[in-house]
This record gives C-alpha cells, sequence and structure tokens, in this order.
C-alpha cells in the first residue's frame, strides 16, 4: 500500500504518468498498474485519463493527497526510527565543485562524519554544471557547486560569500581560464570583455593545475581568493563576488538520508565559515 501511494503522490505532482516514471526510475507500464491497483483497493477514481499528455485529477484524488502526505512522512519517520539502532553504513555520494571540494568541504566532511558515524561519504569533484546534471540523473544525493544556474525541481541554499582576485600580468597572460561550464568562466569571460584583452587563453579543466602554473610565475588567471593565499594577488570589485550553493533535489532523497539533508541545510553554511 505504502509503495503505491509513493507513486500515487509522485503522479499527483507532476500530473504525468512518464515524468513519475522518469523520477522513480521505473516502467511507465508500472506506474499506471500501481495507481490501478491502488484504485481497486480504495474503490475510487484518482485520475482523470482523457487521452492528453497531462492528466486531471479526481476530488477523490485530491482528498487522498492531502491526507497521504502527513501519513507518508509518518511512515518514514517511523522506518527511520526502527533503522537508527542498526550499525549498517549508509551510502551517500556528494557532488562538488573544485575550489569548495579544496577549501571549504574537508571541515564539512569531518562535522558531517561525527554528527553521522555510520554515513560513508564518496566525493566527486566536478564542475558546477555537472554537478546539477549529476543530482538531476540521481548519481549523487546532493551537492556544492559556485555557479547560481537556474534549476527545476531542485532546492539552491546559498552558503558564504567567494572573493574572486586576479593572479599575474593580465596584459602578458597566456590567460588561464576553466571550461565554459565552470563557476569561475563566467567571471573569468567577463573581466576580458570588459578590459578588451586580446592575450592567447588556454583552456585548463583543473583549478590545481591553473594554481600550479600560476605559482612557477607562469600565465595569469582569476580564482577565488582562498587559492591564491600563497600567491601575489589583485583583489577585484564586489562585481567578483559570488556565492558557493548546497544544492539538494526538490523530490525528497532516500529516507536514510533525510536527516543528513536536514543538517546540511541547518549547518553547511555556519560550517562553511570556519
Amino acid at each position: 500500500m505504502f509503495k503505491n501511494l509513493e507513486t500515487f503522490k509522485v503522479v499527483y505532482e507532476t500530473k504525468h504518468f512518464s515524468k513519475a516514471a522518469e523520477l522513480l526510475f521505473i516502467a511507465q507500464s508500472t506506474v499506471s498498474a500501481q495507481i490501478k491497483q491502488l484504485e481497486d483497493d480504495l474503490g475510487v477514481m484518482l485520475f482523470i485519463r482523457n487521452g492528453r499528455q497531462e492528466i486531471e485529477t479526481t476530488p477523490e484524488g485530491d482528498l487522498l493527497y492531502e491526507q497521504s502526505v502527513n501519513m507518508l512522512d509518518e511512515w518514514r519517520e517511523l522506518k527511520l526510527a526502527l533503522q537508527q539502532d542498526k550499525k549498517t553504513m549508509t551510502q551517500c555520494v556528494i557532488g562538488t565543485s573544485h575550489t569548495y571540494a579544496i577549501y571549504l568541504l574537508p571541515d564539512l566532511i569531518i562535522a558531517l562524519k561525527a554528527a553521522f558515524p555510520h554515513l560513508a561519504i564518496t566525493v566527486k569533484m566536478m564542475n558546477s554544471l555537472s554537478v546539477v546534471d549529476a543530482l538531476n540523473r540521481h548519481e549523487i544525493d546532493f551537492g556544492f557547486i559556485e555557479k547560481p544556474l537556474s534549476m527545476k525541481q531542485m532546492h539552491r541554499i546559498p552558503l558564504v560569500k567567494d572573493q574572486l582576485v586576479l593572479v599575474g600580468d593580465p596584459e602578458i597572460g597566456p590567460w588561464l581560464v576553466r571550461e565554459e561550464t565552470s563557476g569561475v568562466s563566467y567571471y573569468t569571460q567577463r573581466y576580458i570583455a570588459e578590459y578588451d584583452i586580446k592575450q592567447e587563453q588556454l583552456a585548463i579543466h583543473n583549478n590545481d593545475m591553473i594554481v600550479a602554473l600560476l605559482k612557477k610565475g607562469y600565465g595569469c588567471s582569476i580564482i577565488s581568493e582562498r587559492a591564491a593565499k600563497d600567491l601575489p594577488y589583485q583583489k577585484l570589485s564586489s562585481k567578483y563576488q559570488r556565492y558557493f550553493y548546497l544544492i539538494t533535489r526538490v523530490q525528497e532523497p532516500r529516507v536514510e538520508l533525510l536527516p543528513v539533508i536536514a543538517w546540511l541545510e541547518k549547518t553547511a553554511a555556519s560550517t562553511s565559515h570556519q
């Protein structure tokens, strides 16, 4: 019954059998069968199938949704309480942008493991857009990005400001630039256009390599002030400040990760300031 109610909830919220199937990672025929079984069990029609792609709800469907949301929440809490005494590890996959991974994530992981000792953490480093794509594909459980991307079906929580700085001589170059989908690429191209810079651009898809080249006195680049602490740099204007963001799916995560997500939303910002 609860499995069918979970499916009903997603169908009700998306108004699509196909979209619900995608979100639940099951076949559309399975979604249809579960809804039909639920309707047979209850003896009512929950949706109006009118041949169009988007379906309509019935008054009985509206009532069931209103009542079942709280019931499903209570069921998840009960399952979580029953599982708390288990010593099995809970798998958790984090996607993170390069700068956040190097300079902020270590402290957060230490605090996260202290709060949840049985959390088995895997960290995947990638650029901001790749983090969003991985979250959409359910390849990660939550992520940290440094680019204010527009995202559907996701929560985005600003954590902490990050000041960008210029390292090296912009008139000599070459410019060491990240790929277009990285968080800092937008600001780099803005600066290059603003000052009509014509120097060669060398694309490097790794922030650590850019910093290593800068330390050898080669090239110039715009990087996080956190990454430039051992380098001479020029602090840029407030136009070159950005936020790091925590992103999670609007669709509820695996039940065992609910307290982890709640903890992150409450404490990640303060942890990032440390």
